[in-house]
């Protein structure tokens, strides 16, 4: 959150004044008045922010799978199951009584 925050700040302020943003660019000094890249920023404050990001890229493909391949009942099923909106898996038990149907089924 802190750091998309500090970018979205960082991008406001430049708005103005240049249309070209890159993260090599300065954004201000630290207490030695050293010049602090956006760079400097992400990795200070997110070291495994590769690993964030290719998270991120596998769950929108997942998630577009499931659009594309499954109805959406079925999509229903699968995302209360297995917690992927919530965050709270559901037994298949709660889920067919939710949806009325039987927990073979689902």
């Amino acid at each position: 959150m802190r750091i998309a925050n500090e970018i979205r700040m960082y991008l406001r302020s430049n708005k103005k004044h240049n249309s070209d943003v890159s993260i090599y660019d300065p954004i201000g000094s630290d207490k030695e008045g050293n010049s602090i890249t956006l760079e400097d920023r992400l990795a200070d404050d997110c070291e495994d922010l590769p690993d964030i990001v290719d998270l991120k890229i596998q769950v929108k493909f997942l998630y577009d799978r499931l659009r594309d391949s499954l109805s959406k009942r079925e999509r229903e099923i699968v995302e209360m199951r297995y917690g992927l909106r919530s965050g709270r898996e559901v037994t298949q038990r709660e889920i067919g009584e939710r949806l009325d149907i039987s927990r073979s089924y689902v």
